[in-house]
């Protein structure tokens, strides 16, 4: 299996008037396809700095960053943006879906943004549906969805685009506890199934589904080996 991100002492800052605010101390690392890896740290700590610069939604202050042989730190924006729409499916705590769109509308979304419709596009989105179970609620809107079921919609449209790289920022912090195992356990299926995953926590629960894990405290990420 490939590595479709690596960071080579990369660190974050950001100017705050006179002050100078370390996001991410230097972190060298891989993200691998074939693994669901855990970033797990309190708030504050850093780590949605590195999954930000994981999707490509910021630049590193230092240090080397390359997502699926792109070297980030020379791109423009708008090749960014490209990178994000064709390599990374996101996946949002509050699920981001569109109310007056229905599970399969809101799912077809980045094909359209990718110019994608017609007769591929549906069957990108049928397929989608099928791989989070969800192909029976299709025509509902998401108010008419619970929690765990809005998730699963939102990793189906994160798919639907085939990204090599998944990055979820806290997708279980609004679920109950049965939801939670049901989209973890789906999570980890995805990279099973050759998806590079990666899973930004502040829950230890999550720590079970994991293949490998990095704790991020106070900027500083270290891989944990015994867990």
């Amino acid at each position: 299996m490939g590595t479709i991100a690596k960071l080579e002492n990369v660190s974050k800052e950001y100017k705050v008037g006179d002050q100078t605010l370390i996001a991410l101390q230097p972190t060298t690392l891989e993200v691998r396809e074939g693994e669901l890896l855990l970033i797990i740290g309190p708030s504050g700590s850093g780590k949605t700095t590195l999954l930000s610069l994981l999707g490509c939604v910021i630049y590193p202050t230092a240090g080397k960053l390359w997502v699926e042989d792109n070297f980030v730190n020379d791109m423009s924006q708008s090749q960014l943006s490209r990178v994000r729409l064709n390599t990374i499916g996101f996946v949002f705590q509050n699920f981001n879906l569109l109310a007056p769109l229905n599970a399969e509308q809101n799912i077809a979304m980045p094909l359209q943004l990718m110019g994608k419709s017609g007769k591929e596009a549906d069957k990108k989105v049928k397929g989608a549906l099928e791989l989070v179970g969800m192909t029976d609620r299709k025509n509902n809107l998401p108010k008419q969805l619970s929690g765990g079921q809005q998730q699963r919609i939102a990793i189906a449209r994160a798919l639907v685009t085939d990204p090599k790289l998944v990055l979820c920022d806290e997708p279980t912090a609004s679920l109950d506890k049965d939801s939670m195992g049901v989209v973890m356990q789906e999570l980890r299926a995805l990279a099973e199934r050759g998806k590079a995953v990666a899973v930004v926590t502040h829950d230890p629960r999550l720590k079970q589904y994991a293949h490998r894990i990095v704790e991020v405290n106070n900027g500083i990420a270290k891989e944990v080996t015994d867990f």
